[in-house]
């Protein structure tokens, strides 16, 4: 498949339209048009010539490989208010010769007509002729009735104000698209390759894994890959949409798209671009635009008995009056005409997508990845938020929380020995702790792992153990000792016991390490509208109960196995909308089961893949921020809605005391469709709040 940039589009429905003529080509089955980015993917062996006069046909076009598309964009603009402003003028000499009794205006109207409306009157006619009734068709039945009844001042302003309206909506849609665009500009476009000790600068697209490539300060790096040498600070905003620099260093992984601050790395290439993380979410970023919501759905299906149902009230509006109550043919027949350009479903059309578009946007540029408009629009919805705990409340690293010397001497100088070659997550917290005292420090011998049990070692000639409680079976543990051991089991601390041949030298007690932001960020979803946030864990109830207060939830659930907390998320499902939110790996099951699964993945394949929105950072303190963007993209296309049908409700209504002129039909139309443009893109416009430094002031560091 080939992908195409198009100019030209005048409405979703038209490109659907020539989509399906598309289709009828030979290996023209699988073309599709995406609107909202304005690309056609095309199969390789259509013929290229009948897709353009296809095209062509709906005054669309492909957009040459070397023409700019904001210059092609603002060429296309500039044109549309040359017209529209010479019409204007021109209508405004017309008006001006009307007041001279023996001049005639009307080849001023008309002329005026031309050059604001006649696209539209070339499309409305060839629609028409195919008894397609869309906007351009209303539009030329309108203008065609008012010119004929002699309304040559209404039906000029009808034609400006409806160029006026469409030159508008274009430029709404416009705006979306380049919010979009702007996103997808961070793709490198070139690399320096280090290729047998000789530098050379290839397309990214020529990159193969195992690569290797130079970064040098300010460049963007081409692929993910692994620092082979150098050191300096990476710009990951374009991933993960944190603003603060992260310190790489030699064996530490990279994500292709961000920006090296300082410094030269030379860096592997471990993934081709197109299988790199940025690709991936590029893609999907894109993908989302297209995606239909229910609303839209709805939209859509409601549009197409909306227009005929406006087309029977015009046409009762123009019949009933004269026959049947004593009114007059002309006064009817313009207030039908008046009916239809009310029934322009253009505000109606429009109140979704851009708002969607926006939302997605705005979400992408905090590193959080909506995988399509359906998902955002169902996290606007969600009262219920349930969270794994390991990796998502907690940072699913161990570390010590308490410890207790009983033999000051050897205990600390022990346990560095027997610890600090095993790579054990507990061993490693261990160590961690220990680095921090002071000991002296000995290496351990024989060795000899027990399964199930931990440790034994000698240490300077004298024998210890080092494990759970069964791994000291043979020592006799004082009382004191022992409650010790049973207050940190009640907390819901993991122990690790040393002791040598007769007693308990200390132990540690190991507890999975709160995330300093859980905390606020809980705060942060209740005010946002989340009422009910569950924490489900396999861990004991004691864990369980000692997380689920320290960082706010409103209920927790304990010694899950993983098809439990799949049932779980299940019956929280029939008693409201419920999102999960786990690392994209162990909680795949869980995800799938909930309304909406969001994975924290930090850019992992198995985050991007598995859930419907994906947060990129190796937090969630982004969360809160888009939720209250999904409620607002719901709020505001419920605005849109109610504004579209409620203005066109209040000019129908004007039709009975016989108020209702062309001009405020086409004023209604307009005035929504703009309300409903500048609504949607308020989305986008909004002064971001602490977004680059939210999460440092919102998350202070707390001792856990």
């Amino acid at each position: 498949m080939k992908e195409y940039r198009l100019k030209g589009l005048s409405c979703p429905k038209c490109a659907a339209g020539i989509e399906q003529q598309i289709h009828k080509l030979e290996h023209g089955e699988t073309a599709h048009i995406q609107y909202n980015s304005g690309k056609l993917k095309l199969d390789e062996k259509v013929n290229l010539e009948q897709v353009k006069k296809i095209l062509a046909s709906d005054h669309a076009s492909l957009i040459k490989e070397d023409e700019g598309h904001n210059h092609e964009q603002n060429h296309n603009h500039t044109k549309i208010k040359l017209y529209l402003g010479i019409s204007t003028g021109v209508f405004i000499l017309a008006l001006l010769l009307d007041g001279m009794s023996n001049i005639s205006g009307v080849p001023f109207y008309l002329a005026a007509i031309i050059l604001s409306g006649y696209q539209t009157f070339i499309k409305g006619l060839r629609n028409l002729t195919k008894l397609t009734f869309n906007i351009e068709a209303l539009m030329t039945i309108a203008l065609i009735g008012a010119v004929s009844i002699g309304e040559w001042k209404e039906g000029t302003l009808v034609a400006i104000l409806f160029g006026l309206n469409e030159y508008l909506e274009g430029l709404g849609m416009e705006k979306a698209r380049k919010s979009m665009e702007s996103l997808l500009k961070i793709a490198p476009k070139e690399a320096i390759l280090i290729k047998n000790g000789r530098e050379e600068t290839v397309s990214i697209n020529e990159l193969k894994v195992n690569d290797l490539v130079l970064v040098k300060s300010g460049a963007k790096i081409p692929s993910d890959g692994v620092v082979e040498t150098g050191n300096s600070s990476v710009n990951e905003a374009a991933i993960t949409g944190e603003a603060m620099p992260v310190e790489k260093g030699a064996g530490e992984s990279v994500f292709g798209g961000s920006i090296n601050n300082e410094g030269i790395l030379r860096v592997k290439i471990t993934k081709a671009y197109e299988d790199s993380s940025l690709a991936k979410i590029l893609h999907l970023v894109e993908e989302a635009q297209e995606t239909k919501t229910p609303t839209e759905l709805f939209i859509n299906r409601f549009s197409r008995y909306y227009t005929p149902i406006i087309m029977l009230i015009s046409a009762l509006v123009m019949l009933v009056p004269p026959l049947f109550l004593g009114g007059i043919w002309g006064e009817s027949f313009y207030q039908g005409l008046a009916v239809l350009i009310v029934g322009c479903p253009c505000a109606l059309i429009l109140s979704s997508p851009i708002a969607n578009i926006s939302g997605i946007t705005r979400n992408a540029r905090n590193g959080i990845l909506v995988k399509g408009s359906v998902y955002l629009e169902q996290l606007g919805k969600i009262d219920t938020l349930a969270f794994d705990k390991t990796g998502t409340l907690t940072k699913g690293a161990p570390y010590v929380e308490k410890y207790e010397i009983y033999d000051r001497e050897h205990f600390l100088t022990v346990s560095a020995a027997v610890e600090k070659h095993s790579s054990h997550p507990l061993a490693k917290a261990i160590m961690s702790k220990v680095n921090d005292l002071p000991y002296r420090e000995k290496e351990a011998s024989n060795i000899e792992t027990v399964s199930g049990q931990g440790i034994i070692a000698e240490v300077n000639g004298g024998k210890y153990w080092v494990g759970n409680e069964k791994s000291v079976r043979h020592v006799s543990i004082p009382t004191d000792i022992q409650s010790s051991i049973e207050e940190m089991k009640r907390d819901g601390l993991t122990l690790v016991i040393v002791a040598n041949e007769t007693s308990i030298l200390g132990m540690f007690g190991i507890a999975d390490e709160i995330r300093e932001e859980s905390e606020s960020v809980i705060k942060a979803l209740h005010t946002a509208g989340i009422k009910n946030t569950v924490m489900l864990t396999g861990d004991h109830e004691k864990t369980a109960e000692k997380v689920a207060h320290r960082v706010g939830v409103s209920s927790y659930f304990g010694g899950l196995l993983p098809e439990d907390k799949v049932q779980k998320v299940k019956q929280l499902t029939r008693e409201g909308k419920v999102a999960m939110i786990g690392d994209g790996i162990n909680d795949a099951p869980a995800l799938a089961s909930a309304d909406l699964g969001i994975a924290m993945g930090k850019g992992t394949d198995s985050a991007i893949e598995t859930a419907d929105i994906v947060l990129m950072q190796d937090h969630f303190g982004k969360l809160p921020e888009a939720v209250s963007i999904a409620k607002r993209v719901n709020r505001t296309i419920r605005i849109n809605i109610a504004l579209a049908l409620g203005l066109k409700l209040i000019a129908l209504l004007l039709t009975i005391p016989g108020l209702l002129t062309l001009w405020i039909a086409i004023l209604s139309d307009m005035g929504a469709t703009i309300l409903v443009t500048l609504i949607s893109l308020t989305i986008l416009w909004e002064r971001k709040k602490k977004e680059s430094s939210s999460y440092q002031t919102e998350t202070e560091p707390q001792h856990s």
